[in-house]
């Protein structure tokens, strides 16, 4: 089974690049030392040509207005125009939801279903999804921004595998005879573990939403799922295919809806067995205490990240630039797992940064559905304001300003990819998530102190190593307290490859065989033998 890079199609440089006047803001701490130019196109926005059929909430097999009737704009990341209105769920809905899925699971075919029988519905789902990949990677890109590239050609392919994935294991569960003293025979059983609420974010809509239901509903389980409320397109159109696929009524909900209301009405319900979420850390702890206040269930997290991307002193260059440039700016630099903190040697520390800038300024920036382009605008206007506010915090501290700093364009939330080099460990542009296309580079002398100042953060999702000595990089993997370490590559993932974080980077993993723990109960049952041949 190949490893996918995600960001394998965006390796390659550009070479028209036009001048863009840079307005930077500098103070006596800080430095301004270009001009800003990229490739860029921001000019007036395709229109996509795929409808919006499906705004309703999803429950019991239909879809269907909010009980409160209220409906809430998605928009358009490129204009901050309103693509569509989407039915507001809030707790009456979720109750509605909830109750849909209970009864699926206590009365209806599904857990009684054979795991070959779930195999088959899974598998022409994934069948369906290939066939209408296009149309999912257009609602994709236009409610995210992410280049339609990226959507058609990488990640809607990857939710179909993970579909695959989870439908060849729906077969495979199953519990073990164990050995015990004296004359009893003991078995466990594998169990699905009820009704599982799901709540998804916007960097990677229907990214997030395979890896939810596919485990789930190999394991037997019925689901509740609420979309981050930027983006609930894609997963609307994607259930609706699931059904199509002949899975039963009330099995898989959807409801878009806000956190507060929606959200936090899903956490603390009474009825749901499990809870999955993942988002910032701060959402994630609010999430785990309403968990823990209503009925204890169980939760898995996959929350944020400050992910340290360490290039060592044997290492080529440009090659290392290349792949630090990916690792902190694909997808706009909206991913929890980003290379957000880039520590260079001090031997090559100064020509990795003059190349970075120069890459950076090289960097395709514009619409998104238009070929080409490796960068779209920011999720939403306060993501924006967010990142435009951790700029300012770097120039304002001191740390230099290579390239970039500003908004492109009059309309939509582009961002000049920004660089930042002589960074220190007590800026905020070196400590939080900035979720932002926003490249900070540090520097060191010795593989202990970078050791030291990689595991020095709250968060402890994922890291990069990139060196030519193995021993380097055995030592750096074992060192990292981190959930993932890439050695020289990054963004690799599979199906069967686990993701999650240490610290408060969340608990639990998703994807591969550890995420099906997560959906399942194990029973131990005990039965006395009599006048046993052995045992």
């Amino acid at each position: 089974m190949a490893a996918r890079r995600i960001s394998s199609l965006f390796s390659r440089s550009f070479t028209s690049v036009s001048a863009h006047s840079f307005r930077g803001k500098s103070s006596g701490l800080g430095r301004v030392t270009c001009r800003y130019s990229t490739a860029v196109s921001i000019e007036e926005p395709i229109a996509p040509s795929v409808p919006v059929n499906h705004t309703q909430l999803l429950i019991n097999g239909q879809f269907v207005d909010a009980a409160s009737g209220k409906t809430f704009p998605t928009l358009d990341p490129r204009t901050g125009d309103v693509i569509a209105h989407v039915a507001e769920g809030d707790a009456e809905d979720i109750n509605r939801a909830v109750s849909a899925a209970r009864k699926a699971f206590d009365e209806g075919p599904w857990p009684r279903m054979s795991g070959y029988e779930r195999s088959k519905i899974l598998l022409r789902f994934a069948d369906l999804l290939e066939k209408h990949n296009d149309e999912i990677a257009t609602l994709e890109t236009w409610d995210n921004g992410k280049p339609y590239e990226q959507a058609a050609r990488i990640e809607i392919p990857m939710v179909t595998r993970i579909i695959r994935y989870y439908a060849g294991w729906a077969d495979k569960i199953h519990g073990l005879t164990v050995p015990a003293d004296g004359a009893h025979h003991v078995q466990t059983l594998h169990e699905p573990i009820g009704v599982a609420g799901q709540i998804i974010p916007w960097n990677f809509p229907l990214l997030m939403f395979s890896w939810k239901i596919g485990p789930a509903l190999a394991c037997g389980n019925t689901i509740v799922l609420k979309t981050a409320e930027q983006t609930p397109l894609s997963a609307l159109y994607a259930s609706k295919l699931l059904y199509e696929a002949g899975l039963p009524p009330g099995v898989l909900n959807v409801v878009s809806g806000f956190g507060p209301t929606a959200g936090a009405a899903l956490a603390s319900h009474m009825e749901v067995d499990k809870l999955a979420f993942t988002g910032s850390t701060a959402t994630g702890k609010a999430v785990l205490g309403l968990a823990a206040k209503s009925n204890l269930k169980s939760v898995t997290l996959e929350l944020g990240g400050k992910s340290p991307f360490i290039i060592c002193e044997d290492a080529d260059v440009d090659q290392a630039v290349e792949l630090a440039h990916l690792a902190l700016f694909f997808n706009q630099g909206q991913c929890c797992c980003a290379g957000s903190r880039t520590y260079v040697h001090e031997r090559i520390y100064d020509e990795f940064v003059e190349k970075s800038k120069a890459r950076a300024m090289k960097r395709a920036v514009g619409d998104p559905f238009k070929g080409g382009i490796e960068q779209g605008p920011q999720i939403d206007s306060e993501q924006f304001e967010k990142i435009m506010k951790y700029i300012r915090s770097g120039i304002d501290s001191g740390a230099t300003l290579e390239t970039g700093g500003d908004r492109l364009g009059k309309k939509g939330f582009y961002i000049q990819p920004t660089v930042f080099s002589n960074v220190k460990e007590d800026m905020l542009i070196a400590q939080d998530e900035i979720f932002g296309p926003v490249q900070s580079i540090l520097k060191f002398k010795d593989l202990s102190e970078v050791v030291k100042r990689a595991n020095n953060s709250s968060y402890g999702l994922a890291a990069g190593v990139f060196t030519q000595n193995i021993d380097t990089a055995n030592t750096l993997t074992r060192a990292l307290r981190v959930g993932t370490v890439w050695i020289n590559c990054y963004d690799v993932f599979d199906a069967a490859i686990p993701f999650g974080g240490y610290k408060m980077s969340g608990q639990g993993r998703e994807k591969g065989i550890y995420s099906l723990q997560n959906y399942l109960q194990v029973k131990a049952v005990v039965t006395p033998l009599k006048n046993p041949s052995w045992l």
